[in-house]
C-alpha cells in the first residue's frame, strides 16, 4: 500500500472521531410566541372567570421570563407574583407545581427545594411542551385551591394545543 493510500485510509478512519469532537457552538431553540402566550393566558383567565374565580395568569418562556401577565378585576394583589412564580417554577423544574408540592414535602428527597427563592409548591403551574421540548409554562393564582388554578391552566394550554407541534 502506498503512503498516499495509507494516509487516505487513516483520514477515513479518523474522520468520524473528529466529527464527534466538533460540536457546534450554538443550538436551535423552540420558543413560545407572544401570540400563543397571550392566547393561553386569555383562555385560562376566561376558564376561571366562567367558574366564578378572579385570578391572575402568567405565561413565561422556557427560561422562565415573562411573556404575558393578566390579572382579573378583583384578583388579589398577591396573585400577580404567585402566578408568575408558579409559571417560573414549572418552567425551571419542568414539572407541574402540584407535583413539586408532593415531591418537596417535609421528609421527601426534594424537601429542600422549598427554600429556593421563587419556588412555589402549590398546584396551578404547568410546563408547556411542543414536540417533546419545553417551550414555556403557565401559572394561575387566585382560585379557591391549587386544583382549581390547575384546571384553568390546563384550559389555557388546551387553547393553544393545536398551535403547538407535537
Amino acid at each position: 500500500m502506498t503512503l498516499a493510500l495509507r494516509g487516505a485510509a487513516l483520514i477515513a478512519c479518523a474522520a468520524p472521531l473528529l466529527a464527534l469532537g466538533a460540536e457546534s457552538a450554538t443550538y436551535p431553540v423552540r420558543e413560545l410566541t407572544p401570540e400563543a402566550a397571550l392566547k393561553a393566558a386569555q383562555a385560562a383567565l376566561a376558564s376561571c372567570r366562567a367558574a366564578g374565580y378572579q385570578v391572575s395568569v402568567a405565561v413565561v418562556d422556557r427560561e422562565g421570563l415573562a411573556r404575558v401577565q393578566l390579572r382579573d378585576r378583583y384578583a388579589g394583589p398577591h396573585t400577580i407574583a404567585v402566578s408568575m412564580d408558579k409559571a417560573w417554577t414549572a418552567a425551571s423544574t419542568r414539572t407541574p407545581t402540584g407535583e413539586v408540592e408532593k415531591l418537596s414535602r417535609p421528609g421527601q428527597p426534594l424537601a429542600g427545594l422549598r427554600s429556593v427563592p421563587r419556588i412555589v409548591a402549590l398546584a396551578g403551574g404547568l410546563p408547556i411542551e411542543s414536540a417533546g421540548t419545553l417551550v414555556g409554562a403557565i401559572g394561575v393564582s387566585g382560585a379557591p385551591g391549587g386544583d382549581a388554578d390547575e384546571r384553568c391552566a390546563k384550559a389555557g394550554i388546551a387553547a393553544i394545543a393545536d398551535d403547538l407541534e407535537f
